[in-house]
């Protein structure tokens, strides 16, 4: 199957200028200046791109793609998510992790969702694991699920500085990281250790601790939840200097915000002045998440639901908000994550790269069209594609 798109002004997530491309079944073919369809040719798919922005398909690395939540019981368990949930949101490719219930929610079931995702058209990893220590891997061990597992690119989420943490030592966290190492090298995968970091001002101590008594590089690392406040934040930005990736997470209420919650795209453009460099820094959603509220003892008093399509909306407001450019915004959704998990045909737009896409109106950078692995899923803001019980 051939798709041409022109006239397109292309972010690769460098500028590239307008550009045609040629996609080639799930791969980008050919880039030119211009590309002409020859008469009496095979059939070819043409969009205009005229006054549109192409830029690689956005990966959300942190989705709780078959639901999470649960603090407040059973009936606060939150949902599967939806494929055109996803594909809405420009989302392409995105990472599976279970989170607070390691009990009911369980690694065959995450793999089986991340599976089905796969199949209705979008690309879906996984990391293996929970917030509890010891892991509950799917393999009995961490290696051996991402040596013989393909979906699995690395472990967690591992919860510290929360009161839901299993609050593991640093000799425990330190071994996950080094089982998680040693699986990602024998794998050919990223093997990184994605850390859930709660409101404690513990903050990112205990990472900073193993990096300090043992082998372990700090990039082995991957915090969540960086602007869950003040504090955390401040501490980010030191920890992100040392080295060390930091990540964002998009979803939120008004609540948050109150108790100090930094906003994604405001603390973005902070820690660029800071001197962090942009290839360290991510945005995720934390999708399907549950955004539950605490009072001071604890306890739980009530919660929503995170959403995929507040990726791209901090996104989209750092460059239109703080005037960061797009080639800059844009990494923290496409080629940043890529390059962290080791996902090498993802987040660019290059020749042999998947043809993941999304094109933004030029005026307002809305999302008007998407394309996973090559196929339409959303053509002029209308869902094309839709997920089997949809």
């Amino acid at each position: 199957m051939l798709t041409l798109i022109q006239n397109g002004e292309v972010y690769a997530p460098d500028y590239l200028g307008k550009k045609d491309l040629l996609l080639v079944d799930e791969k980008i073919g050919f880039i030119e200046d211009q590309i002409s369809v020859p008469d009496n040719f095979v059939d070819i798919r043409v969009i205009d791109a005229t006054n549109k922005i192409v830029v690689p398909g956005f990966i959300d690395s942190h989705v709780h793609i078959m639901g999470g939540g649960g603090e407040g019981s059973y009936r606060t368990r939150t949902p599967e998510i939806q494929l055109s949930d996803i594909t809405t949101s420009g989302i392409t490719t995105l990472v599976g992790v279970i989170g607070t219930d390691g009990t009911t929610r369980t690694m065959p079931s995450l793999i089986a969702k991340a599976r089905g995702l796969i199949e209705e058209g979008v690309s879906c990893y996984v990391h293996t694991g929970s917030y509890q220590v010891p892991v509950k891997t799917l393999t009995g061990k961490i290696e051996d699920d991402l040596i013989l597992i393909d979906v699995v690119i690395g472990a967690g989420e591992i919860a510290i500085s929360d009161h839901r943490s299993s609050q593991p030592t640093e000799e425990e966290l330190a071994k996950i990281a080094s089982a998680a190492r040693v699986g990602g090298m024998l794998s050919g995968k990223a093997g990184i250790v994605n850390i859930h970091v709660g409101d404690s001002k513990d903050n990112l101590n205990l990472i900073e601790k193993v990096v300090e008594t043992t082998d372990l590089p700090i990039k082995q690392f991957y915090p969540t939840h960086i602007n869950r406040n003040q504090h955390l934040f401040e501490a980010g930005i030191q920890y992100a200097l040392k080295g060390g990736y930091v990540d964002f997470t998009t979803s939120t209420i008004p609540q948050f915000f109150e108790e100090g919650e930094k906003k994604c795209s405001t603390g973005l453009k902070r820690m660029l002045e800071a001197g962090v460099p942009i290839e360290q820094i991510t945005f995720t959603s934390d999708g399907q998440a549950s955004l539950p509220e605490f009072n001071t003892n604890g306890e739980f008093i009530g919660l929503k639901v995170g959403k995929v399509s507040s990726l791209y909306k901090e996104v989209r407001e750092a460059i239109i908000e703080e005037g960061l450019p797009i080639e800059q915004a844009i990494r923290v959704i496409t080629s940043n994550p890529a390059n962290i998990l080791k996902l090498s045909h993802k987040g660019q737009i290059d020749v042999g790269k998947d043809a993941d896409l999304v094109l933004l109106t030029k005026d307002e950078l809305e999302i008007d069209t998407v394309l996973a692995k090559g196929r339409v899923m959303v053509e002029d803001k209308n869902v094309v594609v839709k997920g089997t019980f949809e």
